[in-house]
């Protein structure tokens, strides 16, 4: 009790509530626009998106691996389905087929997470994700993420669009004042300010867009649709099966580079139990994402960067943050208020607190020995994903169907690139060569 008297527990809570929002508010919408959807039934997503990942982070928090870490949809999986509607579309596949199908999916990807953690094969299945497997993982997760957030702040929108786009300009120059605003806090201010930077850079950036650009138009509230299945009944599709199947086995990598990434911030590494813990509830609330038509959920690497940006490493603040969304999914007008956060205002403070995976990509290549005979262990996985990130998906038409989707997804690419490198050659004994010749 004596936690919830303090203030500075309230505001931190504010700030993960800002923090959770900001990364939950752009998935449903985008989605729910890319699928075509309804007003009503985006509306009803939103709010089942609130509810849901508050529940789930409030699991994690006293059930789960117990660390301050958002669980919520993950950025994997929404890159995956954004990438599916545009590579099916070319195809000609009808959307409510393609929403079947990933419906599928994910219920099976769900059961093979939960089957991870009754069984315990969770630290097992860490041994194929080493140090340099993470690294890249970290990495090529952030390019992805970033990526998708820079497109926020220069105004161009997210998911499937059709026709031209090009900058916004005067959205572009706020959203930069926002990040330099973030940056400066975070490196010139004192400490306590510092730990508010991205609360302080979400309200002064709101202020400013709205001054400048008028209030953003109010999502009409409705009551909740607890629909099955808006994306489309369940449909057998096995090349977008197998796709979605697989991207929730690598998803796993979510787990534990969360986990280990955060060993370091709290000076102890995670138990197995923990693991267990954690891909049981994450697999349960996938199974639930995949029936209500939500992105699917995972532990979020970016609460690494986040930790690290505000130096917030209690629990307590966690848990009044989850609290708090989890009541803006109960009560519309809440939520509705808040889904009038520009999404430029929103991406620009996460394009900042996205920068720190790079620090822990870092921290992971420096446990290994990298040097002119075993570079390759991460320089193919990391430039191949990131050249297959450039490529417009009109260079993936001419493959196979069953493929594609995968073969597009240079953060999916680059994973299982650097599994397969990883656990078929032994790189550190080919590395300790260079001292022989």
């Amino acid at each position: 009790m004596n936690e919830l008297r303090q203030s500075g527990h309230w505001i931190a809570g504010v700030q993960w509530l800002f923090f959770i929002f900001a990364n939950i508010v752009i998935i449903p919408i985008t989605v729910g626009e890319a699928y075509q959807l309804k007003q009503e039934t985006i509306v009803s997503l939103l709010q089942l998106s609130f509810m849901v990942t508050g529940l789930a982070c409030l699991f994690q928090a006293f059930v789960g691996h117990k660390r301050p870490i958002v669980e919520g949809q993950s950025g994997l999986w929404w890159g995956v389905i954004l990438t599916l509607v545009i590579t099916t579309s070319a195809q000609g596949m009808p959307l409510e087929v393609l929403g079947g199908s990933l419906a599928i999916g994910i219920l099976i990807s769900a059961g093979l997470t939960v089957l991870i953690g009754v069984t315990g094969l969770g630290p097992f299945i860490a041994k194929l994700f080493n140090p340099s497997v993470m690294g890249v993982f970290m990495f090529l997760f952030g390019c992805t993420l970033i990526q998708i957030f820079l497109r926020g702040m220069i105004g161009i929108p997210f998911g499937h669009t059709s026709g031209a786009t090009v900058i916004n300009l005067p959205v572009a120059v706020v959203s930069f004042f926002v990040v330099l605003l973030v940056i400066v806090i975070s490196i010139k201010s004192p400490a306590k300010m510092r730990s508010y930077g991205l609360l302080i850079g979400i309200l002064i950036g709101w202020i400013v867009y709205t001054l400048i650009f008028g209030a953003e138009k109010t999502v009409n509230t409705a009551p909740l649709q607890f629909t099955l299945f808006p994306l489309g009944a369940p449909v057998w599709d096995a090349g977008v099966i197998i796709t979605v199947v697989l991207a929730g086995v690598l998803n796993t990598a979510n787990t534990f580079g969360s986990l280990k990434g955060t060993d370091v911030l709290f000076n102890q590494r995670a138990t197995n139990k923990a693991y267990a813990s954690s891909f049981i509830i994450t697999g349960i609330f996938t199974g639930l994402a995949g029936l209500l038509g939500l992105v699917p959920y995972a532990p979020y690497v970016s609460s690494i960067g986040f930790l690290r940006q505000t130096d917030i490493l209690e629990r307590m603040p966690f848990i009044l943050g989850s609290v708090l969304f989890l009541l803006m999914g109960l009560i519309p007008p809440i939520g509705a208020f808040f889904s009038t956060l520009p999404l430029s205002i929103g991406s620009a403070v996460l394009f900042v607190a996205y920068l720190q995976l790079f620090n822990s990509s870092w921290d992971f290549f420096r446990q290994i020995n990298i040097n002119t005979l075993n570079v390759y262990r991460a320089a193919i996985p990391l430039f191949v994903g990131i050249m297959i990130m450039t490529f417009p998906s009109a260079y993936f038409e001419s493959l196979p169907i069953v493929v594609r989707p995968f073969i597009s997804s240079g953060l999916l690419v680059g994973i299982l690139l650097s599994l397969i490198l990883e656990n078929l050659l032994n790189w550190d004994r080919i590395g300790q060569q260079i001292n022989k010749s």
